[in-house]
């Protein structure tokens, strides 16, 4: 498998974005070409980040805007990206944050790992590159390991970077994933990994870089004993044998139900 083969697989980028004004234009500008839709949530922006997007809509034609009545977490974000996804039928989805922290050029990494392999949903691991983990914050590299440690005890898969975000599933096995009762807010990941697995789902993780510059993370101290109780939330329902998976028919139609999305016919649509 070689970067040219993955013109023969649809690929979809999710971005949340929550006042991004400053770097969403820069991270619209750099998602590669082999993508074929560009799906920007905007969570209830308070500064100009939808009109950053629509200013970009002409440009390419890949980018669909969908925009959150009301701030609801970046977990239910990416559910609403996921959930147009699914709609429009493509076969893999991607995750890429609208801060500029994730380096487009390891896209194609992560996807390639996930056709070679067999893998279900693949992971981005800051942590895997000395020089490239060296650039996180202290604290946030110590409370990733520690958080990627009780995440792998809960799950019961070994998972070196669960708190990053940079991430590409498949759209079969995203389709059996009970979206609409995802965490919607940070700890998300270790929600969702501990979902994929209890599924029967293969996770695999791909060295990314680590990218800072003057973002502020909207990660806070008080974020840690929730993800905690998140996490030990993953454990309770392995034992018990719950697969998070939706017990009635297509989880798109569920959630696209439930979800709020917009109302017209293409939930995200393109400017006609």
């Amino acid at each position: 498998m070689t970067l040219s083969e993955l013109q023969w697989v649809r690929i979809a980028v999710v971005v949340p974005a929550h006042n991004e004004a400053r770097h969403i234009e820069g991270v619209l500008r750099t998602i590669p070409s082999f993508v074929d839709e560009i799906i920007v949530v905007d969570d209830a922006s308070e500064d100009d980040t939808a009109r950053c997007v629509t200013a970009n809509l002409q440009r390419d034609a890949r980018i669909r805007l969908c925009r959150q009545p009301i701030n609801r977490g970046v977990g239910a974000a990416i559910a609403t990206g996921y959930v147009e996804a699914l709609r429009l039928g493509v076969d893999v989805v991607a995750v890429m944050a609208g801060d500029g922290q994730m380096d487009p050029d390891d896209l194609a990494p992560l996807i390639l790992a996930m056709l070679r392999s067999g893998a279900d949903y693949v992971k981005g691991d800051r942590l895997a590159r000395p020089e490239s983990s060296r650039r996180m914050p202290v604290l946030r590299r110590i409370g990733s390991r520690v958080l990627s440690r009780l995440t792998s005890w809960a799950a019961g898969v070994s998972v070196n970077d669960s708190q990053c975000g940079y991430t590409a599933i498949r759209a079969t096995a995203l389709g059996r994933l009970d979206l609409v009762s995802l965490w919607p807010r940070y700890g998300y990941p270790n929600d969702l990994i501990g979902r994929v697995v209890a599924a029967g789902f293969c996770i695999e993780e791909v060295a990314v870089a680590a990218i800072y510059r003057d973002e502020r993370s909207g990660l806070r101290v008080w974020h840690v004993p929730r993800i905690a109780w998140l996490i030990g939330r993953v454990a309770w329902r392995r034992i018990g044998g719950s697969a998070g998976a939706p017990s009635d028919s297509s989880l798109a139609g569920r959630a696209s139900e439930r979800l709020p999305l917009r109302p017209d016919e293409a939930p995200c649509p393109r400017p006609r």
